[in-house]
């Protein structure tokens, strides 16, 4: 063998390692999104279902609030959150938030107080645990390797839930 021959064997040795970690790098990667992207589904999953909560908990605090327009703002309200799509959750979820700012606190039944307390309650942790899991998938969505291979595919990053939990009453 030649000394020409033995350095292009070692080039070639050096550049199918790099490849081989370059390709175990990836496909680290791509595990790792796909993770992420379950973990952003049943985060989801767990903000709707304490969403749905609040919204029971809301249209039960209408059923028992005196005959008024804020009563039956809340409870077309609580439906109207209920039934929105994914895209008008926000700005449903929203106007829930203040038609029960809308009721005074007066009007609400004590054991209806503390089921509201505590809907809003895991509201906020299952929209932080949201959040932290798009936040997550978004930055390791967002580096360069994962965009330039596509390990995402064509899917879109996931978008952030935010809504204003508590509005403080106006009575």
């Amino acid at each position: 063998m030649t000394n020409v021959t033995i350095v292009w064997i070692v080039v070639g040795a050096i550049a199918g390692a790099a490849l081989l970690w370059l390709a175990i790098l990836a496909a680290t990667r791509a595990t790792r999104l796909d993770r992420l992207n379950v973990r952003v589904d049943l985060a989801y999953e767990a903000l709707v279902a304490a969403l749905e909560r609040r919204a029971v908990v809301a249209r039960a605090i209408a059923s028992t609030a005196p005959d008024g327009e804020g009563a039956r703002d809340l409870a077309a309200a609580a439906t109207d959150a209920e039934a929105a799509p994914r895209q008008e959750r926000e700005a449903a979820e929203n106007r829930l938030s203040v038609a029960l700012a809308g009721v005074a606190d007066t009007d609400r039944p004590p054991v209806l107080v503390a089921e509201l307390a505590d809907a809003q309650t895991r509201v906020t942790m299952a929209r932080r645990f949201y959040n932290d899991a798009v936040r997550d998938a978004r930055a390791l969505g967002g580096r360069r390797m994962v965009r330039w291979l596509r390990l995402g595919g064509h899917s879109r990053l996931p978008e952030y839930f935010e809504i204003t939990e508590r509005v403080s009453g106006s009575r």
